[in-house]
């Protein structure tokens, strides 16, 4: 069991805050699968400002999706002090600092990942927060801001210092994005400099990725991202590996895949209302369709779906497609 501040975690592996795919559906999913832990969409904490209804239904938490975080973001410790008052109405368990989203509209307004180019100022805010809020404050950080600047320890001790609780770290630096392959070891670095948990972050896909990032660089708990994209189960598959003598439960069935994508799309539609919901499930649909017979085309069906009778009619298309060359499992 891990601790983050008063909130004990009972399994090992959390879904990482993926701004336009942690919404409520896919976080109240990735529980039902076993995340310990889930963190909303990044939230602006300039828009809680203005009372944006936009940004508040960022943060609705519900009860089949605990414990949960609102992730924030922002360059001004008293403007992310006030948001994360504001955001206490939604009940969150925990309030997370974005200190790594590389995207240029956000790093590039001297948010997210552009804080780590001034480690005092995250202190700062780090403590703003801290002193605003009764839960856990915790950071999400990057290795650095590019090669030249690879400061993740630094960031993470002073942060530390400031309060806070846990300390997530995505192993590339901002110019590198997602690519290439994620350096372990700087999460190892990080966590032999700090006492509060470590959660490491990036290139995890699988049960067997998990234990290698936690035996390589001896963090607390695993963070998932890109990997549960259209594969929620990778949850139990972790739990049940760690846990159960390296237990490897098999990926799931051509049915239950496309079951649960159905299922999840429809709480998408509950939450969100058809229209909007299935502009947004279109990559999701992509994500759960990988590796299908036929996939490429029906991926790109896909990205026109508009209603839930669209997603019928393309799931009785993939079954046809399936089941008439024998596949019962992907």
């Amino acid at each position: 069991m891990v601790k983050i501040g008063n909130l004990e975690l009972e399994g090992r592996a959390v879904l990482a805050p993926m701004a336009g795919v942690t919404d409520r559906a896919f976080r109240e999913l990735c529980t039902r699968f076993g995340a310990s832990y889930v963190v909303s969409e990044m939230v602006s904490s300039k828009g809680l400002q203005y009372n944006d209804k936009n940004t508040g239904r960022l943060m609705e938490l519900g009860g089949a999706e605990r414990p949960a975080g609102i992730q924030l973001f922002g360059d001004e410790p008293a403007v992310l002090a006030l948001a994360a008052k504001k955001a206490m109405a939604y009940h969150p368990d925990v309030i997370d600092i974005n200190m790594g989203c590389p995207v240029p509209k956000v790093a590039g307004n001297g948010s997210g990942s552009a804080l780590m180019k001034n480690p005092p100022l995250c202190g700062e805010i780090v403590a703003a927060v801290k002193r605003a809020v009764p839960v856990p404050v915790t950071v999400k950080i990057r290795k650095g801001w590019d090669r030249n600047s690879v400061n993740a320890v630094e960031v993470a001790k002073i942060c530390e210092e400031a309060g806070a609780d846990a300390i997530a770290v995505h192993g590339r630096t901002r110019d590198q994005m997602y690519e290439p392959s994620a350096d372990w070891d700087i999460i190892r670095q990080v966590k032999e400099a700090v006492k509060v948990p470590v959660m490491g972050n990036g290139d995890v896909t699988s049960a067997q990725d998990a234990a290698k990032l936690l035996q390589q660089t001896g963090c607390d708990l695993v963070m998932v991202g890109r990997g549960a994209l259209g594969n929620p189960w990778i949850f139990q598959q972790i739990n049940a590996y760690l846990t159960d003598s390296c237990c490897i439960i098999p990926g799931p069935g051509l049915f239950e895949r496309l079951t649960v994508m159905v299922k999840h799309i429809e709480q998408m539609c509950q939450y969100k209302g058809e229209a909007h919901a299935m502009r947004e499930a279109r990559k999701h649909v992509g994500w759960y369709l990988k590796g299908m017979r036929g996939a490429a085309e029906f991926r790109r069906r896909a990205g026109t779906l508009a209603t839930r009778e669209d997603l019928k009619e393309l799931v009785k298309c993939v079954l046809e497609a399936n089941l008439n060359h024998g596949e019962g499992s992907v």
